[in-house]
Order: structure tokens, then C-alpha cells, then sequence
């Protein structure tokens, strides 16, 4: 059986699925390469900017602190010496402190005294007593002499150490850590300002030095895309296209990938090389053989004529021998024949370019099928207006013949075969050929145009097919510049050709038809 066509799109010949390049997990990388590097040396900066700002920070705080310690020891020691020098205890007595403020405390100063763990007294030099709620952090304090951290709810955070007195007593000293924490903060808005404007800095300095890095790989991809586009399937064997002599350094990554490419495409322009002339010479015996052949085809059959008439009578089994003869001459002339065809189309010779009015010609063609076959339906869509083509009128006669051909002879009797003719728009003009039969297997859709292409696999020829039908349409739908597809399921089979309309001119519109014959 001719083949028919898969619908859809072809595998491509690198075998590319079309789908987008996946990680390592698995999940598609989206963002272009010179993206990832600059958003990785901006985040590497970032990580060290927030590593080197967090140490500084720590480091400063630890130094503050200690600051802080050493002029709260001096405090605590001053207000220490004079509470021992006064006659009354700390705490003896209510109101006013029983004893002055020792001179050289700074301003914020906080002193207190507490007796029987209860706060006798609490204020801030020069500022307002303390609030009986923040009685409770200075009654819970250790007198261990050290310095500790406490929060006030009205005086905030503080570095404190209590002392005891000879007479039972204690006092506590502290100094406030506003300072330190606004410090802090001011060199943590510092750092993120400074790591800010780094960070833009090297993203935008970044993206230039890796554009201008990675111009040698977009040279490359072009030099690919401009390799990819070429009509290699289709004779082609010129591949001058090469990756420039600056990207083939191989003292470099990028030059070694450039010089790799440059073999590649080397190898590759010597495969096609090689293919290119080995199907040269197989299209030109073939070319060669089935010329040779016409000479005695035609000899043979003329003699198997001439024998059948005789009058003098033959045997039988002569006759019948004779009328063989002739008949398998005949189909092997015909198969010459698609033979020399298909041969001239591959060299690329070119077809006759006239008005075809392609409606005249899908007119002759049905009414000739439906003669061949009129156990068949034959039925005809055609527009009001002719549709005319420009190109060869016998080859596309031969492509209708074609098609109606083998939609008779792979359905079964009473299969009705439409033929649409359209013209959708001002560029194209589209023919389907459609039939109700079984359908084409789909085990044969994707080899349907091939050469000598069928059904089954055996070499019966009991429909009479060569194989030769489709792969002869699609050539010369090919050589007008057309596109072929088909579609297929049971109970309805459909070729579709495209070919471009006449931009200009008009022809004779075709006598009026039935819609069926």
C-alpha cells in the first residue's frame, strides 16, 4: 500500500524533545546563565558582607562592653568609698539620699541602696528617681560584685553591680548602655549601607564583565542556530559556517569548546559530503538504469503484441504466457517510469511554471477516478471562483491521480472519497482528499511517504502498487513549494496539500459540476 502521513510534528534529526534543559533536582533552570553567575557573586557577597558585619559587630560590642565595665567599676568604687566615709547607713532614713553624691559620677549614673532586700533609695544623677515598678530588678540583683545586664521598664537597658557594705548594706552602681546600642546601631546601618551600595556596585559591574565574558559562547550559539537552519536534509553539503579564529584559543575554556565545535562541523560537513555523493551516484544509476531500461521494456511488450497477433492459432498456455508478458512489461514500464521521475526531481530540475487552474484539473482527475472506479462514491467541494497555481500541469494532474488512485485501491467498495478545493486566504490554496474507508495503521503513518512504502511488509503486488504513489506526490507538492499532511483514524482519512496561489493573472473559470459523480 502507498503510504499516508503521521499528523503532527517529526522527531528532529539531533532527536531533540523540545523540553527545557532540567537541573539536578530535576526541576527546569529558567533563568538565563550570565543571570545565575552575577545573582552567585552577589550572593557570595552578601554572605561575606553579613559574616564580616556580624564579627565586626560582636567585636565591638565586647569592646564597648568592657568599656562600659571599667567606668562602672570606678563608679561603683566612688560611690562605695563614700557610703563607708558617712556616719548614717545607707538607707537609714527616708526622702533625699543620707549622703551627697560622689563628686566625677557622669550624668545617668543610676545609684541605689537596698537594706534587707528591700530598696531604700534609687535615682539617676541628675535625672528623676527611679520608679518604684524597677525596685524588683535592683532587689533581685547578685552582690557578687560583678557587672550584669537588666532592663528597666522606664529606664531601659543598664549594666549594674551591687557591693556590699561593712554594716550590711548594700549598694548598687550603674551606668546605661543607650550608648553602647546606639553605637551599635549606628555602625549596623553603616555596614548595611556600605554592603547595599557593594552589592549594586558589583551586580551592575558584574553583568558587563560577564556579558563581555560570555560573548565568545553567544558567537558560538549564533554560529549553531545559523548550522541548524540550513536545508541539510535536502542536498545540502556546503557547511562554511565556523566558529570565529578569537573563540578557538585553547588556552582558554571557551576557546577549547570553540575548537571543539569547529571539528564537529568539520566531521559533519565530511559526512554529508560523502552522503551527498553516494546518494549522487545511487540517483544517477537509477536515473541512468531506468533510461537503459525504456529501450527493451518497450521492445519486450511490442514483441509480446506482435505475437498475440498472429493468425495462425497458438496453444493456450502461449496465449496465456504471451498476455503475461505484456502485462507484467506494462507495469514494470510504469514503474520505470515513477523511477525516472522521482531521479529528475532529486537533482533539482526545475518544473514548468504556467497558470495552472488547479479546479479544471481536480475535475478531469474525479471524473477519470470515478471511470476507474465506480464501485466507489465520488464526491467534488469545490469554491464558486477557479483557483489557479502556478506550476507544472502535468505533474500536478499526476499528484490527483495519485491520491484518488490510492484511496481506490486501499478501500474497500462503496467508500465514498470527497475532493475538497479552497482557497483560505490570498496566499495558499489547500486540496483535501478524504475518504470513509478503515484507515491507515498506525504502525505505517510515519513511513508513509517513504519509497516503495506499503501496508505489509511482503513484496505482493496483488493491488498493483509500487510504493512509489506517495513518495512521487510529495515530491512534487515539494518542487511547488507545498507542504503534504494527512490524518488518519477509522472511518476517515484525509490528505491535505497546500500549494502557493497565483499572485497574479486569471484563467477561464471551470464549467460548472455536480457535487458528486
Amino acid at each position: 500500500m502507498d503510504g499516508r502521513p503521521a499528523v503532527g510534528k517529526r522527531p528532529t534529526a539531533d532527536g531533540r524533545t523540545g523540553r527545557p534543559a532540567r537541573g539536578r533536582r530535576g526541576r527546569p533552570s529558567r533563568w538565563p546563565l550570565r543571570t545565575r553567575l552575577v545573582a552567585a557573586v552577589a550572593g557570595l557577597l552578601a554572605v561575606v558582607c553579613l559574616i564580616v558585619g556580624g564579627v565586626t559587630e560582636f567585636a565591638l560590642h565586647g569592646f564597648l562592653m568592657r568599656q562600659v565595665d571599667g567606668q562602672l567599676g570606678d563608679a561603683s568604687r566612688r560611690f562605695f568609698g563614700m557610703a563607708t566615709q558617712e556616719s548614717r547607713p545607707p538607707g537609714g532614713g527616708g526622702g533625699p539620699p543620707p549622703f551627697p553624691v560622689p563628686t566625677g559620677q557622669s550624668a545617668g549614673t543610676l545609684q541605689a541602696g537596698v537594706v534587707n532586700d528591700a530598696v531604700r533609695y534609687a535615682y539617676v544623677v541628675l535625672g528623676d528617681p527611679v520608679s518604684a515598678t524597677d525596685y524588683p530588678v535592683l532587689e533581685r540583683l547578685p552582690v557578687d560584685g560583678r557587672p550584669h545586664t537588666r532592663v528597666f521598664d522606664d529606664l531601659g537597658s543598664y549594666r549594674l553591680v551591687a557591693m556590699r557594705l561593712p554594716d550590711g548594706g548594700v549598694i548598687v552602681t550603674g551606668l546605661p548602655l543607650a550608648g553602647v546600642h546606639s553605637t551599635l546601631m549606628g555602625l549596623g546601618l553603616v555596614e548595611g549601607a556600605v554592603a547595599l551600595a557593594g552589592l549594586v556596585v558589583t551586580g551592575l559591574a558584574g553583568a558587563v564583565i560577564v556579558r563581555r565574558s560570555l560573548r565568545p559562547l553567544h558567537r558560538m550559539a549564533a554560529t549553531a542556530t545559523r548550522v541548524a537552519e540550513l536545508p541539510l536534509d535536502r542536498g545540502e553539503v556546503a557547511l562554511p559556517v565556523r566558529v570565529p579564529d578569537v573563540d578557538t584559543d585553547p588556552a582558554t575554556e571557551v576557546g577549547q569548546v570553540g575548537a571543539a565545535l569547529n571539528r564537529m562541523l568539520g566531521h559533519i560537513a565530511a559526512a554529508l559530503s560523502a552522503r551527498q555523493a553516494s546518494e549522487t551516484r545511487v540517483r544517477q544509476f537509477v536515473a541512468d538504469a531506468s533510461h537503459e531500461l525504456r529501450t527493451p521494456l518497450a521492445a519486450i511488450r511490442g514483441y509480446a503484441e506482435l505475437a498475440r497477433r498472429v493468425h495462425e492459432p497458438v496453444p493456450d498456455d502461449v496465449a496465456h504466457a504471451l498476455r503475461r508478458v505484456e502485462s507484467e512489461s506494462a507495469r514494470m514500464t510504469a514503474l520505470v517510469e515513477d523511477l525516472l521521475l522521482l531521479a529528475r526531481l532529486d537533482s533539482g530540475r526545475p518544473l514548468a511554471a504556467d497558470p495552472v487552474d488547479l479546479t479544471r484539473l481536480v475535475v478531469d482527475a474525479t471524473g477519470d477516478a470515478h471511470v476507474a472506479g465506480p464501485s466507489h462514491s465520488w464526491r467534488l467541494d469545490l469554491p464558486e471562483e477557479p483557483v489557479v497555481v502556478v506550476g507544472d500541469a502535468s505533474r500536478l494532474h499526476q499528484v490527483l491521480v495519485n491520491l484518488l488512485g490510492n484511496a481506490r485501491a486501499h478501500t474497500p467498495a462503496g467508500t465514498t472519497v470527497t475532493v475538497t478545493l479552497s482557497r483560505p486566504d490570498r496566499a495558499a490554496a489547500v486540496l483535501a482528499v478524504a475518504d470513509d474507508g478503515p484507515g491507515i495503521p498506525d504502525s505505517l503513518l510515519p513511513d508513509v511517504f517513504d519509497r516503495f512504502a506499503r501496508a505489509d511488509n511482503s513484496r505482493s503486488r496483488a493491488a498493483g502498487s509500487t510504493g512509489l504513489g506517495l513518495s512521487i506526490v510529495e515530491a512534487v507538492v515539494e518542487a511547488h513549494g507545498g507542504t503534504i499532511g494527512v490524518s488518519s483514524q477509522p472511518g476517515h482519512t484525509v490528505f491535505t496539500v497546500t500549494l502557493p496561489l497565483q499572485r497574479s493573472g486569471e484563467v477561464e473559470p471551470a464549467s460548472a459540476v455536480p457535487d458528486h459523480l
